[in-house]
Formats: C-alpha cells, sequence, structure tokens
C-alpha cells in the first residue's frame, strides 16, 4: 500500500541504484523482477541525466518461479560483463527477488568473472533507501581501497554525496572551493563522479570530509579504523556551520589560523534593512533528512530570526539524534515516514513556513502555507541546471534567497490583495509607468454590496470543534498573512475556553479584545 502513495524513501536497491549510478564504471546487477525496474525514471527526468542508470535487471516473471531462477541471474551477470565491461560489479536482490531465496553473491562467485564482484546484502522489508546508499559504498570502499602513502600535499575525500542526492552535485564544487582557499587538496570526491581506480585511492587522503552523514558514515567510520583517516563531523550548512566546519578542518591538519572568506555572502545587507524585522519571531516546521533538518534548524534560529515550532526526519536511522535537537529548541521530534502524520502536526501547529521535502510542499499547497525545499525527496524544479549549492558561502546565500523570497512574496500578494480597489491599482487600471488608464469610477463601484468569494482558510481544533462563520471567514481573510495564523489559533482557544461553537465576526473581535488585555 506504501507504493501507492508518496514515500521519503524507496527500498534499499535503490540506494544501491543510487551509488551505481553516481559512479563512472560500477554496475549493478539486480536480481528482480520485471515490475522492480521503474526507479529508473527517478535517474533521467528528476536527476536530469542523459542515460539510464548502470543497472541490469534479471526481470523474471511467474512463469520463472516454477524453474531455476539462479540461471536467469548467472546469465544477466555474464551478458552485462560482456556488454558493458567494467572495472567492478555489485550484486543484489529487489525486496520481491529476496523471497525466493536465491544467493546473488554465492552465484556470481562462482563464476569467476575478471573484476571485483561486491555482493549486497540488503534487508529489503528493515531497511530503506539511505541505508541501501550508505551500505553499498561502505562495501564498495571496503572492497576496493588500499592502505597508500599519503599525498605530498594535503588532501582529503569527499565522501557521502551520490546520484539523486540534493544538489551534491554544487555542493562538491563549493566545497572544493572552500578547502581550496584553506589550502588542501581534494584527492577523491567518492562515490559521485569517482571510477574504481578513485576508490583505490582513497587511502592517500590525509583525512576525510563527510558531507552526508545518511549515505557515507559507515565508510567513513571504516576507514578512521583500518587507514587512520579521521573524519570531519561538521557538515558545512549555514554561515555559522560554515565557520566551524573551517575550524574543524583547520584543527585536523594543524592550522592555528583558519582561512576564512566571506566576501562571497551577498546577504548582508538584508539585516542593515529595515524589512528585516518583518522576519523576526516567525514561526517555521522543519521536515527533511536529518541533515538537512539539523542544519536548518541552526540558520532558522540563529541566522534568521524564526522560530522553530516542530522538526522531524523520516530515516530511523538518526531519530536519536533529532530527539535530541528538538529538546535543545524546546519542541517535539516527529520521527515518521508517513506524509500524512506529518500533514497532521503542521495543521495541529499551523506554523508561517514550511521547510521541508515535495511531499511538504504539496501539503503547504493545500493548507495555504508557503514551504520551501531542503531535502530529498524533491522533483525536478528543485534539482536546478543552475549553479544551486547548499554547503558553504554560496549555499548560505542561495538558502537565504530560497527561505525569504516565498515569505517577501507572500507579504507582495497580501498588499495587492488589499489594494486591488485602490483607484491606481486594480486590475482594470492600466500600468502606472504608462500614465496610469484608471478605470472610470462606475467601474470601481460596480461590484460594491455583492458577495465576496473567500477561499476557505484550513482550521484546526483546538478543544470543543469550533465552526467558522462565512462572514467570520471573510474577516479573517483580511488579516495579513503574516499573523493570519496567530489571529486563528486565538479566537479557535477563546471560542473553545467560553463554549462557542459557532465562530462570528463578534466572536474574532471579543477574542482579540481578550489578548490585547
Amino acid at each position: 500500500m506504501k507504493l501507492a502513495v508518496w514515500t521519503y524513501e524507496g527500498p534499499p536497491h535503490v540506494g544501491a541504484m543510487r551509488v551505481a549510478t553516481a559512479m563512472k564504471d560500477l554496475h549493478f546487477v539486480l536480481h528482480a523482477p520485471q515490475g522492480d525496474t521503474y526507479a529508473d525514471l527517478l535517474f533521467t527526468m528528476i536527476d536530469r541525466r542523459s542515460s539510464r542508470p548502470p543497472v541490469t535487471y534479471t526481470t523474471f516473471q511467474a512463469r520463472d518461479l516454477g524453474a531455476d531462477t539462479s540461471d536467469l541471474f548467472q546469465d544477466a551477470c555474464g551478458d552485462a560483463y560482456e556488454r558493458f565491461k567494467p572495472g567492478a560489479m555489485i550484486v543484489g536482490a529487489s525486496c520481491t527477488a529476496e523471497l525466493i531465496q536465491d544467493d546473488p553473491g554465492g552465484l556470481a562467485e562462482r563464476m569467476g568473472l575478471p573484476v571485483p564482484v561486491i555482493p549486497l546484502e540488503l534487508p529489503s522489508y528493515q531497511r530503506k533507501e539511505n541505508f541501501g546508499a550508505d551500505e553499498t559504498f561502505f562495501q564498495v570502499v571496503r572492497k576496493l581501497a588500499k592502505p597508500l602513502e599519503k599525498t605530498e600535499r594535503l588532501s582529503c575525500n569527499i565522501l557521502g554525496p551520490t546520484a539523486l542526492g540534493f544538489r551534491h552535485r554544487d555542493d562538491i564544487l563549493e566545497l572544493t572551493a572552500i578547502l581550496s582557499d584553506i589550502g588542501i587538496d581534494v584527492n577523491v570526491v567518492a562515490p559521485l563522479g569517482a571510477s574504481v581506480s578513485d576508490i583505490k585511492r582513497i587511502g592517500a587522503a590525509h583525512f576525510n570530509v563527510l558531507l552526508y552523514p545518511e549515505t557515507g558514515e559507515t565508510a567513513c567510520r571504516w576507514l578512521e579504523k583500518e587507514f587512520d583517516q579521521k573524519n570531519t563531523k561538521v557538515v558545512p550548512i549555514g554561515v555559522g556551520a560554515t565557520k566551524d566546519f573551517i575550524k574543524e578542518v583547520s584543527s585536523i591538519i594543524g592550522f592555528a589560523d583558519p582561512f576564512m572568506d566571506t566576501s562571497r555572502l551577498r546577504f548582508n545587507w538584508w539585516s542593515k534593512s529595515v524589512d528585516s524585522t518583518y522576519f523576526t519571531g516567525k514561526r517555521i516546521f522543519i521536515f527533511g533528512d536529518a541533515t538537512h533538518v539539523k542544519s536548518s534548524a541552526r540558520i532558522a534560529r540563529d541566522e534568521m530570526g524564526f522560530e522553530v515550532v516542530g522538526l522531524g526526519c523520516f530515516n530511523r536511522e538518526f531519530a536519536r539524534q533529532i530527539r535530541s535537537l528538538a529538546k535543545e529548541y524546546n519542541v517535539d521530534a516527529l520521527i515518521t515516514d508517513d506524509y500524512l502524520e506529518v500533514e497532521a502536526a503542521i495543521e495541529a501547529l499551523q506554523p508561517e513556513m514550511i521547510l521541508g521535502t515535495q511531499m511538504e510542499r504539496h501539503i503547504g499547497k493545500r493548507l495555504g502555507i508557503p514551504c520551501a525545499v531542503i531535502s530529498a525527496p524533491f522533483h525536478v524544479q528543485d534539482n536546478p541546471a543552475r549553479y544551486s549549492p547548499q554547503v558553504g558561502w554560496e549555499g548560505a546565500n542561495v538558502i537565504f534567497d530560497t527561505w525569504v523570497h516565498p515569505l517577501v512574496m507572500g507579504l507582495e500578494e497580501h498588499l495587492l490583495h488589499m489594494f486591488r480597489d485602490d483607484f491606481e491599482f486594480n486590475d482594470e487600471a492600466g500600468p502606472s509607468h504608462h500614465g496610469g488608464h484608471a478605470a472610470p469610477k462606475k467601474m470601481l463601484n460596480q461590484n460594491i454590496g455583492q458577495d465576496i468569494v473567500v477561499e476557505p482558510v484550513a482550521s484546526i481544533e483546538v478543544g470543543p470543534v469550533s465552526i467558522w462563520l462565512s462572514d467570520a471567514e471573510k474577516e479573517l481573510k483580511k488579516i495579513p498573512f503574516f499573523v493570519r495564523g496567530k489571529a486563528r489559533r486565538n479566537t479557535e482557544t477563546y471560542a473553545a475556553n467560553k463554549g462557542v461553537k459557532e465562530i462570528s465576526v463578534e466572536t474574532l473581535y471579543e477574542a482579540k479584545a481578550h489578548y490585547a488585555n
């Protein structure tokens, strides 16, 4: 049933596909029925790829289940090697193929292929996509990486970025520039853009930058144990985190005075403008993967002046970290992979803005709440062709634009609505810079006295159910959107306390007077 509705993560073999698709000469042979090949679309459309993922499916059918499906797998492996000549292969089973209990790893090993073959054990019914990517990358590193002498110049590996990752491509470019400013070369970026030979060179770096813990943490822990490579803990998303990251890197390599070039920050003017106070105290709800949620919460509170009223993540592997973070912000943590639970939480909290995934964007549309996408899963419009990182100084600029614009445009829409009957700004008036061709007064006044069609405003239940009468709904719509949610909550609370079942205009203003006192 979950597959029939939105999901935050796919099964773990999709995570394995993200690693294989990210690399240059790694091929994935997936033991799977024909119906499990749907993931191709994710990479070709959403990831803007010009070719399909490097995955060969056995595509067994129902009639094959009465025979030996292991032959189908071995034939697929042999054909894949002969056709693509990869530097290494990974083999595994989809959630459906798991049920027939074939052993892809053992079957491939008996074939004696002339390239490394890496078996994957991905428990499809217990774990999900990010785990699959993390485990796959770990197995690839463990199989291929070798201890080497360190590079002559200071160098690091950037580990964790994958195909179908949120802004991963641009994050690598921005992070590489920051490391270069410090005097550090990038030895290998993996898995995104890496070849099999690159993986073999990982051991030559002095340390590792763990960019996305969801997909690179296990490999980093193994490299620290086996190759004595320390890894960073700070993800440089936001101004404060970027500064902390540079300090952390400098500490690892023994630099006492780290270089920080903040000249690329473009939003400093905002804090000096009178409009900056407009965002102070804005109620924000945050949901996504753990890395981006943690970073976004810090930016929202410490750098934008927002109030975080709720947060959570969908990847349960990071539940403990998110619950700890929620305590710091004095809110309840929401750990779930059910978007309906997220929608219910948002509706109850009535935030003024959502920071989330494409699911929360749709939820925000229904509830009339602006939303900025900060995390996978995302759609193609949130994977721009232009340079648009999340990390580093330029990432801070991008985040500022992404978060501020929905609120600014929302304010603009409210002002347009407020002044739409003005003789200069009504729909019939011409552009002011063209001389202003105002409509005759009779045209402006002809609608006076007619009923105004007002879209319903989403409500929440507070205690006994209170019904908003149409005149009260109309009056509520006159309140600026950025305080409308608070007015609604206060009025419903007041009505519940007074035992009022129907909220009228009088109830609305009684509540206003009550809270004013």
